[in-house]
């Protein structure tokens, strides 16, 4: 299949790795000139999951494809609110909310993630974990 800007597999573009599992953008300006917007896959093995965290200036779309965990979004006072989640479950996080999440299951969860602005992903850049996994790993 012939790559291009509009059909976009994970396995085609260069992942974020962590020691906590990967993040492949398949959406972006860098990627295909996305500009309102960026997005892609996470990859959560199992008992792994990201810090808490925020994207300032930024709202968050989490939708699970697979796998289940434990969400942790705060609320407009900073309390966190935590709750199990799982395949078709879509979880908003407003702009600039403090968030985690965690793979609680047995199996793999992934992930897909969009964020608005377009941005907020390339900060992980600067993670000390960070590493830049070639396309297909």
């Amino acid at each position: 299949m012939p790559k291009t800007k509009y059909f976009i597999y994970p396995e085609d573009v260069s992942a974020f790795g962590f020691d906590w599992g990967k993040l492949s953008l398949t959406v972006g300006p860098e990627v295909n000139g996305a500009s309102r917007f960026s997005g892609g896959v996470v990859d959560l093995p199992s008992g792994e999951g990201h810090a808490r965290h925020n994207h300032p200036g930024a709202e968050e779309i989490i939708f699970v494809i697979s796998g289940e965990g434990e969400q942790m979004v705060e609320d407009e006072n900073g309390n966190p609110i935590t709750t199990k989640v799982g395949p078709r479950c879509t979880i908003y996080v407003p702009e600039s909310r403090f968030h985690s999440t965690k793979n609680t299951g047995a199996e793999p969860m992934q992930l897909f993630v969009v964020y608005s602005p377009a941005g907020p992903e390339l900060a992980l850049r600067e993670l000390p974990d960070f590493r830049l996994l070639p396309p297909g790993w």
